[in-house]
């Protein structure tokens, strides 16, 4: 179900591709997941991520509540998870003669539409704005952000802000420092099982 793998990038070839792979585990999860695959090529864009490849899933609370369970040690369900993929690997591979530059992934994110459901509808927000904000938090913490510490997190905030609201994107762009690690058979497994198991960030 869901949205399919998207790619976009310049009619030439000149330029590395957005690719973002977007699919819904849940019921009622296709129109968003195409909403979010159409979010995430803007946002990566917008962050300068041009050769990069994403995977987004959106999926239930109890699925999101096993992953959060199994690898993070939190036994309850969560708005979005993010998994990173290889650290120190550079967004895109150098481009031959004639041909487009390799995209490189930079991980999943896991957003659950329940959750977004529940918040927007207290909030009074539409469901997609609640959504936007998942992912542009998911795809900050694929770039090396996180709110470990207090000053990270007022920087993460204003980063996401600052992508959510379209506005100047400077401040959410990579950080150089170490990643969690996660391997290429954990990132795949992600994104055909719910249940995979893969090491994430979150909330």
């Amino acid at each position: 179900m869901g949205a399919g793998a998207r790619s976009e990038g310049d009619p030439a070839g000149r330029r590395p591709a957005v690719t973002v792979h977007a699919r819904s585990e849940h019921p009622s999860g296709a129109a968003a997941a195409r909403h979010l695959g159409a979010r995430a090529r803007r946002y990566l864009r917008a962050l300068g991520c041009e050769g990069a490849e994403v995977s987004v899933l959106v999926v239930g609370d109890g699925a999101i509540r096993r992953l959060n369970r199994a690898w993070r040690g939190k036994d309850r369900a969560t708005d979005v998870l993010s998994f990173p993929a290889e650290a120190g690997a550079s967004i895109a591979a150098p481009a031959r003669a004639g041909r487009a530059a390799s995209p490189r992934p930079l991980g999943d994110v896991v957003i659950s539409l329940d959750t977004a459901v529940r918040a927007a509808g207290r909030g009074g927000r539409p469901v997609e704005a609640e959504l936007d904000r998942y992912l542009a938090h998911g795809l900050l913490h694929l770039l090396g952000h996180d709110h470990l510490r207090r000053e990270d997190g007022r920087r993460m905030a204003a980063a996401e802000d600052a992508l959510v609201g379209e506005g100047l994107v400077s401040a959410a762009r990579p950080r150089p420092g170490p990643r969690t690690r996660s391997s290429h058979r954990d990132r795949r497994a992600a994104r055909e099982a719910v249940a995979a198991p893969v090491r994430g960030a979150g909330r």
